[in-house]
């Protein structure tokens, strides 16, 4: 079997070099093995997990969460409890931030059609930057 390279072992899985040496690091991806120049050489399955890891960091998990779905993918045949509470978790974050994103898009709507694009002295955008208390949502 052809051992990889870590410039493609980054190139195939989408993570640029130094963040593989990083997941390296902190033990989402095990040691690979060394060539006799001692320059790291990488199998398929690291290459799998790396673009999962990528995957998963693109879908917004944190690393913990990560490794925690890397264990249970590393033994199938246990029960997907923890993986769905892992999800289901992440999904309540995306949904929270996507409330705090459209208040802050109505607070953008409201500052925007408030502006008399007179002067500056008159300027909604600004009065409002100015004063948090004219905002309509507190928490945006």
């Amino acid at each position: 079997m052809k051992k990889i390279t870590i410039g493609e072992a980054a190139r195939q899985s989408g993570v640029k070099v130094p963040t593989v040496r990083y997941y390296e690091s902190i033990g989402l991806l095990a040691a690979p093995s060394r060539s006799e120049g001692n320059q790291r050489s990488f199998e398929p399955a690291d290459i799998s997990r790396l673009a999962f890891i990528r995957h998963a960091r693109e879908l917004g998990f944190e690393i913990d969460a990560i490794r925690t779905l890397l264990t249970l993918q590393d033994d199938p045949h246990q029960s997907c409890a923890s993986a769905d509470a892992i999800a289901k978790a992440r999904l309540v974050e995306v949904e929270q931030r996507i409330r705090s994103l459209m208040a802050l898009k109505a607070e953008l709507e409201i500052m925007v059609e408030g502006c008399g694009h007179g002067r500056v002295d008159q300027c909604r955008v600004i009065e409002v930057l100015a004063d948090h208390g004219q905002c309509m949502h507190p928490h945006h």
